[in-house]
């Protein structure tokens, strides 16, 4: 039994107990206040900000009033684990994944090489095993839990490289487009790509890759003495939840020998549906998926995924011997995960996936996703009867919109100050954008706490700020 008072960073089973309650009593309020919190309160924290610019202390503090920093600081900024959080591509923070997290953190389970920890590392590896299950993908697949979808898209361009260019690379090409993740064009430059050979290839008026100009483009850079040797296609955009010809895409990478990875951070989760298989067809040709847990199946930040169709093609990029780990034992049938990534010391991640799904099934992750394509649509034809610009039909849960004034005015100033106007009602935070030099407004509808009382909710707000604005417009001409 510990001695707390001469191992404090040991607490007995009273302390432990007690602390345990404490922040488990932290948990139960904010949840419960969640849904009424600002989606954005900026009040505050930039004082409470510096008040927290300290140096290190000699002697601790009592869990109280720790925790009760803490309760400030939840409360300013974005709530971005509520349901008014509608902004880029939200997550939600299952709190069955916090208390996997919890119970990670409390085991430290070392997962990277399976002797350590051999139950815990085949939990990782099962729940890796869903991933590759849900797109069709063979027994020799292999995959890796990331911190995100960056790190996830980085690996996959590593490994393809290796795989496609070997040692010799800087005349290899990358296609992607304007509307493709910036987290692949960066980490492309990050693996060596020279900038000038990450290539833009244009997009159809859906905002989707052209394929017949993906075709020529790596035509003429193979001309050019170029080696084209990656294609990157989206499955869900940012900016619209646009979703790439992934068959034709998968068709022309293969014609010119080149990887074929599709960024599926956003989209990936929606292959549970129905309606979301029949929208990210051909994703399962794929060489590599990337995939976030952390947005549409709603886990807290920090968990990404990479899967690669043949598995030994991640680890042949990633694999490095070292004598001090002699010791320990070749994979078998349980993946070294230090062996297939550039991680060797990483939390236990896959808990915090594997804890949900055992709880609740997928059959409750396909509900909530085919629930957040029904607010989707839901707010595409409301905003379009309301007589607002909405380009593109959601093909997941991103709608785009803006108001073109009448009265020739700039509708870009006019869009600004009505996303102000709207995230200052404190019921919902979203976001703008730039597509085709136009400023749009965005709604992501992705947390499993956003449901259609607040959708409705929105959509009052937006029509009413938008009417309010016009109003005032038309009082000074």
């Amino acid at each position: 039994m510990s001695d707390a008072m001469h191992y404090p960073l040991e607490p007995g089973p009273e302390q432990v107990r007690q602390m345990g309650e404490a922040v488990l009593a932290f948990a139960e309020e904010y949840l419960r206040d969640l849904p009424d919190l600002p989606a954005f309160d900026p009040a505050g924290g930039d004082d409470l900000a510096k008040a927290l610019r300290e140096p290190a202390p000699e002697l601790g503090s009592p869990l109280p009033g720790l925790l009760s920093t803490l309760h400030a600081a939840a409360r300013v900024g974005a709530a971005s684990a509520g349901p008014g959080y509608l902004a880029y591509v939200p997550g939600g923070g299952l709190y069955t994944a916090a208390l996997a997290d919890f119970m990670a953190a409390v085991m430290n389970k070392y997962v990277s090489v399976w002797q350590l920890a051999p139950a815990c590392a085949q939990i990782e590896a099962t729940a890796v095993r869903w991933l590759c299950d849900l797109f069709g993908y063979p027994e020799q697949a292999r995959g890796i839990l990331t911190s995100g979808g960056s790190m996830a898209n980085f690996s996959a361009i590593v490994t393809a490289r290796v795989a496609r260019l070997g040692e010799s690379f800087l005349d290899g090409t990358v296609y992607v487009t304007d509307q493709t993740h910036a987290s692949c064009a960066k980490a492309a430059l990050l693996a060596g790509v020279p900038r000038a050979h990450v290539r833009a290839v244009p997009t159809g008026p859906d905002l989707a890759m052209d394929p017949a100009a993906l075709e020529r483009m790596i035509e003429d850079d193979r001309r050019a003495g170029l080696r084209p040797f990656l294609v990157i296609g989206s499955a869900g955009t940012t900016n619209t939840g646009a979703v790439d010809p992934l068959t034709e895409l998968a068709a022309v990478a293969g014609r010119a020998g080149a990887w074929f990875h599709v960024d599926a951070a956003y989209g990936g989760p929606f292959q549970l549906t129905e309606r979301g298989r029949a929208r990210l067809r051909g994703i399962e040709l794929a060489d590599s998926i990337t995939m976030d847990p952390h947005k549409a199946l709603f886990l807290p930040y920090g968990i990404g995924a990479l899967l690669v169709r043949d598995g030994a093609l991640l680890r042949q990029a990633h694999h490095m011997d070292a004598a001090y780990l002699q010791d320990l034992s070749e994979e078998e049938e349980i993946p070294n995960f230090s062996e297939y990534s550039p991680e060797l010391t990483r939390d236990f991640r896959g808990l915090r996936l594997w804890l949900p799904i055992k709880l609740h099934g997928l059959a409750a992750f396909r509900r909530a996703l085919d629930e957040k394509l029904d607010l989707a649509g839901l707010v595409h034809d409301r905003l379009r009867e309301l007589g607002f610009e909405v380009p593109w039909r959601p093909s997941l849960t991103a709608v785009a919109f803006r108001w073109v004034p009448q009265d020739g005015t700039d509708a870009d100033a006019f869009n600004a100050e009505l996303l102000r106007r709207v995230i200052a009602r404190g019921r919902a935070l979203l976001s703008s954008t730039r597509i085709g030099g136009r400023y749009m407004i965005r709604v992501c509808v992705v947390s499993h706490r956003t449901h259609r009382d607040r959708v409705e909710q929105l959509l009052d707000i937006i029509g009413e700020s938008c009417a309010g604005l016009r109003a005032e417009r038309a009082a000074r001409t």
